[in-house]
């Protein structure tokens, strides 16, 4: 059975095995929920992964690795999302005050519109995860701790390059 060009793919779950699939979809499904909060309340144009950045900017102008730094991602990642949010017209880069030769990013008069409203998501969203938490047998916040200190004991790399099979037959 061949799938029509309006029909989209079925993954190939079966290919390409993962035991991080389901709770990426968790995750997925989680900021799509958080996408249709803002819709629910009237926002349009801020997405989830601007929340954070939004709120450390209320703090006044940062360059883009300190946000970066503060949010816990590279400064490639804060890079592209400072730029979506200029385009959404949430942020803006400026001179800093302080040396003349570097430029801060800074939050809009539409940006900090937006910020009392995305602290109430985020305590909302925790009391959710809380909520998530209660109801299921295995508390993801202990798992993350857990994973964390595994990986400190031995990371990742370490424990791949101890398994690989590569295709020309070397391990």
């Amino acid at each position: 059975m061949t799938s029509s060009a309006s029909e989209a793919p079925r993954p190939r779950v079966d290919e390409l095995p993962s035991l991080w699939r389901r709770v990426f979809q968790v995750f997925a499904r989680i900021n799509e929920g958080i996408s249709e909060l803002y819709e629910s309340v009237g926002v349009t144009g801020v997405r989830p992964r601007y929340s954070m950045a939004l709120m450390f900017l209320e703090d006044g102008p940062m360059s883009i690795r300190q946000v970066a730094f503060d949010c816990g991602v590279s400064h490639s990642a804060m890079s592209q999302t400072i730029s979506a949010m200029r385009k959404a017209g949430l942020v803006e880069s400026v001179t800093s005050r302080e040396d003349a030769r570097r430029r801060v990013i800074t939050l809009t008069d539409k940006g900090r519109e937006f910020v009392p409203l995305l602290r109430a998501e985020w305590a909302a969203t925790e009391a959710v995860h809380a909520q998530l938490e209660a109801e299921t047998s295995y508390s993801l916040s202990k798992l993350a701790e857990e994973l964390h200190a595994a990986l400190d004991r031995k990371p990742f790399i370490e424990r791949a390059l101890e398994v690989i099979e590569l295709p020309d037959g070397r391990r």
